[in-house]
């Protein structure tokens, strides 16, 4: 096996790796990436097609991956009852998804908020929680696993907050359950003083 050859096989091997991406953001980047050293590849050989054809699919990575994180999206969040049946087979649908995230969430208790958060009108999360004075003590913050590299959370928690706010939400408050969710948290703005319970001013 020559040095071109193993160019060619970095190559397949992070495509073929970017199909196994949950993450939208993921499988674009990757997908770039190996489409970039698949147009080194075909430079090699070379091979005008595969520089061509991959050149093209490294544009439209590049193209996407711009529209994904540079704020192009349409995103909202409706404000629906507790005992939505929606909501409720939403729910249903990804909890063991949800439990991965934050394992204490108990879908069957009830709340005083319930907000789905979209993306391009389409459910892409829920935010649930109970209210104490102006504070909102958040019971779940999930979104689907597509979208956890995108915006949404920077929305809610900023330019999008007017939904909170407009419910006399000022602070939000969250427990971290997870070194994943604690992480989440951290990149959302929440500050922590004991490492249980993390907060942010709207």
């Amino acid at each position: 096996m020559n040095s071109t050859e193993l160019v060619g096989y970095a190559a397949s091997a992070l495509v073929v790796a970017s199909l196994a991406m949950t993450s939208v953001v993921r499988l674009r980047a990757i997908s770039l990436v190996g489409s970039v050293i698949f147009v080194v590849y075909g430079a090699l050989l070379p091979s005008v097609p595969i520089v061509v054809t991959n050149l093209a699919i490294a544009a439209l990575n590049i193209w996407f991956l711009a529209r994904e994180l540079g704020g192009g999206r349409d995103l909202g969040a409706v404000v629906v009852p507790a005992d939505s049946p929606f909501l409720a087979d939403f729910l249903r649908h990804h909890d063991r998804d949800i439990r991965d995230f934050q394992p204490d969430f108990d879908a069957s208790r009830p709340a005083d908020v319930s907000i789905v958060l979209m993306r391009d009108g389409l459910p892409a999360g829920v935010v649930r929680g109970d209210m104490a004075g102006d504070t909102l003590h958040l019971t779940l913050d999930y979104v689907l696993r597509a979208y956890r590299d995108s915006r949404l959370g920077h929305w809610l928690f900023g330019r999008g907050s007017t939904v909170l706010r407009s419910r006399g939400i000022a602070v939000v408050e969250s427990a971290g359950t997870t070194d994943a969710h604690r992480a989440y948290l951290t990149r959302m703005g929440f500050g922590t003083d004991d490492g249980k319970r993390y907060t942010r001013e709207l």
